[in-house]
């Protein structure tokens, strides 16, 4: 009988490969940035950072082709890594790094987290997801007896956390649309983000905004369960915004909307952005020091255009 070696439940990745694929991705990462070309780090990164990545890459390179007179290498060190057992393909890890890209001067201390999947055995890890958090906000995991963090449960039945990770860009791209289902904790990426839509105002132009949930392949949530039974989830989500102009009037086209853009803008320009969020789910029923009642708390957001479309 022949074993599929596919089919066992091993470690995503060792310690030692970890930060090989840490390595190679800051090199990459540094060079396209440096030269504003996305085909230098477009095997390093994949998902909603790969698309936010690409797009900024091609928009900056377009608008100074000579390079990036500004780069400042990325420092990615102190490093340690959770890494899940999985069965088959793809398989994941992720790294909680200190940067050289702390705020106001360094003062405000932040992390990294990067998410690396790897589709197969030849294949390239690749980042696909990037949030900054403070040291505070990131939850410790929960550990099995050989001290590999444990997956978030994947399945949409699953009765122990406040809302399903398979579903969270689903759910977040109807609470943005509707404001139901309220699951997600007030603040500036959830409900904050819903009032300023919907006071959006400016003489001689209406908005529109739509809300898509982006949650299949490479852009598939991650997360995994921290200590106290909650977990911290990883996903994405696509949002246009729809900006149309009285008659005599135009949308301002900015230098990186152009880079992107499509079309002649005459009345309507549509930018088109993917998201990706970093979120902690509380057990169900479960509150918190924070006093927001178990509900799902966003943490990081880091949206990005990717096009632009004019008429």
């Amino acid at each position: 009988m022949t074993v599929h070696g596919e089919l066992e439940v091993v470690p995503g990745a060792t310690e030692s490969e970890a930060a090989k694929a840490l390595e190679d991705f800051t090199v990459a990462y540094n060079k396209a940035d440096k030269a504003y070309d996305p085909a230098l780090d477009e095997d390093r990164v994949t998902g909603s950072l790969g698309a936010i990545n690409q797009a900024g890459l091609a928009a900056r390179r377009k608008n100074s082709p000579e390079g990036n007179a500004q780069h400042k290498p990325l420092e990615l060190t102190d490093a340690s890594y959770a890494i899940p057992k999985k069965a088959g393909w793809p398989r994941w890890f992720l790294a909680d790094t200190d940067s050289n890209r702390d705020q106001d001067g360094g003062k405000q201390d932040t992390r990294w987290l990067l998410t690396f999947v790897r589709t197969g055995p030849d294949a390239p890890w690749k980042v696909s997801y990037l949030a900054v958090a403070s040291p505070s906000e990131i939850p410790k995991f929960r550990k099995d007896a050989d001290g590999y963090a444990q997956p978030a449960p994947s399945a949409s039945t699953d009765a122990t956390l406040a809302t399903a990770p398979a579903e969270l860009s689903t759910t977040y791209t109807d609470y943005l649309r509707d404001g139901a289902p309220d699951v997600f904790a007030p603040g500036s990426m959830t409900s904050g983000w819903r009032d300023a839509r919907k006071n959006t105002r400016r003489a001689g132009f209406s908005y529109q905004y739509v809300d898509q949930a982006l949650d299949s392949g490479t852009f598939a949530p991650l997360g995994l369960t921290t200590e106290d039974g909650g977990a911290l989830v990883f996903f994405s989500s696509k949002h246009f915004e729809r900006q149309t102009a009285a008659q005599g009037l135009r949308p301002t086209v900015t230098a990186d909307v152009e880079a992107l853009l499509t079309g002649e803008v005459k009345s309507t320009l549509t930018k088109e952005r993917v998201s990706s969020q970093l979120v902690y789910v509380p057990k169900k029923a479960a509150g918190d020091a924070t006093g927001t009642d178990g509900k799902v708390r966003v943490l990081n957001r880091l949206p990005g255009l990717v096009a632009a479309q004019g008429s």
